[in-house]
């Protein structure tokens, strides 16, 4: 098979790197970066740390309204599309970068393949759902990490073209674990120990684009009095400049450059606590064994909330005080998100179905 996988945002690059090893085994890959992240702390590092492939490609679209990147981001996929021919397209995730590449290849008549098919949040406001929704309508392989992203797709009528093959970021967590543990050492870097801080992540537009979820958000983490290790996305950044919330004035929280996925996994693994609004670290967190408070009011990770190892406070002064004082779970963890073997699972559905 000849397969075009599409990439563009920072979660993407984890999710490929398994599926691309397992791919390039027996098949040809070409790799499209579409640029939606461009920033050298979200996208070359990635490339490093988790030894994928540069990319045959990189469309270099940056940042723009949705409508813009969408399309420009679509004229350039489809391009590589005509001239590569490929048999399958690729997908990953949520963003722009994958419902721009499902229309793009779509309308070629190219069949389209969706992994992460399946998850829903139920709200509308968010970019990400819309993404979800008609990529997940469009595709033709619609590879779902839980049971529940299987059960939104059999209400939806899709349950014919949908597989369980469990997350592949599970895959990259066991493999890239081992790795991180040999390569780097955040703790020693950040002057903690182990249990004696948090890790605070926001990107999404909810959070960053209002002021007073922003302020709110920043004031409870330096209320608390809990060391924060908060690595910043370039584009919270720009918000925190613009509303003069960049100097802490408090030393226990902690503001960093964007970190190394290698670093962001032991640093995970080591903290009392994950304050986030990343669907990925709330996955991470419940597979560490982390508790998880999600800066947001749903999730489509509800495995994680049902099981107890999250908890949703919104942008919440006092919901996000009340947690990381309170918050302590020790509920088993089933561990519905499979076994690390998604990747293998994924390459061997479409060798059955296209070779």
């Amino acid at each position: 098979m000849k397969i075009i996988s599409i990439i563009g945002a920072r979660p993407q690059f984890v999710k490929a790197a398994p599926l691309s090893r397992a791919l390039r085994q027996n098949h040809q890959e070409y790799l499209l970066h579409t640029g939606q992240h461009y920033d050298g702390n979200m996208s070359k590092i990635f490339f490093d740390d988790l030894e994928i492939p540069r990319p045959d490609l990189n469309l270099n679209v940056g940042s723009a309204s949705h409508a813009a990147q969408t399309a420009e981001m679509m004229v350039g996929i489809e391009k590589a599309v005509v001239e590569e021919r490929p048999d399958l397209v690729l997908l990953y995730g949520d963003t722009n970068s994958t419902v721009a590449a499902a229309l793009a290849a779509t309308k070629l008549h190219v069949p389209v393949a969706h992994v992460e098919a399946g998850l829903r949040s139920f709200n509308w406001d968010m970019p990400e759902e819309i993404n979800r929704i008609v990529t997940d309508r469009i595709s033709q392989f619609l590879f779902c990490p839980t049971q529940t992203a299987m059960a939104n797709l059999r209400t939806e009528g899709l349950a014919q073209k949908s597989y369980l093959v469990g997350d592949v970021m599970v895959d990259a967590l066991y493999h890239f674990s081992k790795i991180a543990q040999k390569k780097v050492d955040p703790l020693t870097k950040f002057g903690v120990r182990e249990k004696s801080y948090s890790v605070a992540t926001i990107h999404r537009p909810a959070n960053t684009d209002n002021p007073q979820h922003l302020k709110s958000i920043l004031a409870a983490f330096r209320d608390s009095g809990e060391k924060i290790i908060f690595p910043v996305h370039p584009r919270t950044r720009q918000f925190l400049q613009q509303h003069g919330l960049t100097n802490s004035g408090k030393e226990n929280l902690i503001l960093t450059e964007p970190l190394s996925y290698l670093e962001i996994l032991l640093l995970e693994k080591s903290a009392r606590t994950l304050l986030t609004d990343s669907g990925g670290m709330q996955k991470e967190a419940y597979l560490w064994g982390t508790p998880c408070i999600t800066l947001r009011d749903e999730t489509e990770w509800v495995e994680t909330v049902e099981q107890g190892w999250n908890v949703l406070v919104g942008a919440d002064y006092d919901k996000i005080l009340t947690a990381l004082r309170n918050f302590h779970p020790d509920t088993p963890r089933t561990f519905s998100y499979g076994n690390g073997a998604a990747g293998k699972k994924i390459v061997h559905i479409l060798e059955k179905k296209l070779c």
